[in-house]
């Protein structure tokens, strides 16, 4: 079905939890090591993040909720 947004979903969180991880530990910003700080493509991984992050959070929870 619609499986690949999951998977794709859950890889871009990691991503986004990783360089946060990498923010509070080193002060190290990947997405702007790798992209520049004020480029499109920084914005567009950070929204696609957002929403990858929105996906998996609702996904979770529809997966943990009993259904009647």
């Amino acid at each position: 079905k619609k499986m690949w947004i999951k998977r794709i979903s859950f890889i871009l969180t990691i991503i986004g939890a990783l360089n946060w991880g990498l923010v509070g530990a080193f002060n190290f910003n990947l997405v702007t090591f790798l992209f520049g700080s004020i480029s499109y493509l920084s914005q567009i991984i950070y929204v696609l993040v957002g929403i990858a992050a929105i996906v998996v959070a609702f996904t979770a929870s529809c997966n943990t909720v009993p259904h009647k």
